[in-house]
């Protein structure tokens, strides 16, 4: 059988890799003083007092504003920028949404975490830079890394800041994840064409041996999907087939994008402890409809021209 589709969702890379630069100060230069000395005429006259003209700072451009909260255009073409060094290809518009989206979740994120009493100080930054630069084998290194991916100090310390607090809040969400849950143990037999499917079930119905059958068409895996929750199966009509039979039950055919189906549940458990993948696939699927209630609830502008 074609393990390609009951493989179990994966894990996304969730954690983001070593961020940031920092830019050494001029060390050798001297600083001058914000004021000098200016020696005062003793003839003094009333004079007019001109204010110098004090230019208005120019407006940074935005990406994006989350709940009040920018992300500016730079900000995003330096992300964009290093994602396209990751893919190493020629990004395309939905590439820029999936960074500017990205962008935007981490910055919920990050609000949630503040809004829940976590705090990101500069001592928990330095912290994680040193260890970063550990992992890297010396300060030099950081820098070096740092200047590759186009950090300044600046906005080193703020994504690093920011990475930090979306971590916290990403595991806080991934901890209600219960450590057992509902599951059942199901085999399949999967088939290419809907004639195919309606004979084998004309055998099941017959009396035809379940787990024999499925190890012909499938000799490797023998059809067996193992133990899975609710959420876990890449394919919902599959999965709601499954915790819709009872031990022992036969299911219809299933038609999915992948072929025909036909179910048999081995076993089901009430709550039965989650394997490792299982579970953080459960996590990740909590994260992501965390983000989308979010989101529902909050102000979104992306300003992307």
């Amino acid at each position: 059988m074609d393990d390609g589709y009951y493989r179990f969702r994966k894990s996304l890379a969730c954690i983001a890799a070593l961020l940031l630069l920092f830019l050494l100060s001029a060390c050798n230069g001297e600083t001058p003083s914000p004021t000098a000395s200016v020696p005062q005429p003793t003839n003094l006259q009333p004079t007019r007092t001109l204010t110098p003209f004090q230019p208005s700072p120019t407006p940074q451009l935005l990406a994006a504003r989350v709940n009040g909260e920018a992300i500016t255009l730079d900000q995003f073409h330096a992300e964009l920028a290093r994602y396209q060094v990751t893919v190493g290809t020629q990004l395309a518009t939905e590439d820029e949404q999936r960074v500017i989206q990205d962008m935007v979740d981490r910055l919920l994120l990050s609000q949630a975490a503040a809004e829940a009493g976590y705090d990101v100080d500069e001592a928990a930054v330095q912290n994680r830079m040193d260890e970063l630069a550990t992992r890297l084998g010396d300060d030099q290194a950081l820098v070096d890394w740092m200047a590759r991916h186009g950090y300044t100090d600046e906005s080193f310390r703020h994504d690093l800041a920011l990475s930090i607090a979306t971590a916290w809040m990403r595991d806080k969400i991934a901890a209600g994840v219960p450590g057992a849950v509902e599951q059942v143990h199901a085999r399949q037999i999967l088939l290419y064409n809907s004639e195919d499917a309606s004979e084998v079930l004309v055998q099941l119905s017959a009396g035809a041996d379940f787990a024999a059958l499925a190890a012909e068409y499938d000799p490797v895996g023998k059809g067996d999907l193992g133990w899975f929750p609710r959420g876990y199966l890449l394919e919902p009509e599959l999965e709601a087939a499954a915790f819709d039979l009872q031990p022992g039950e036969l299911s219809d055919i299933i038609e999915t994008g992948i072929g025909f189906h036909i179910l048999q549940i081995e076993e089901r458990e009430t709550a039965r402890t989650l394997e490792q993948d299982a579970r953080l696939a459960l996590q990740m699927q909590a994260v992501q409809d965390w983000l989308v209630e979010r989101r529902g609830v909050s102000d979104i502008e992306i300003l992307l021209p």
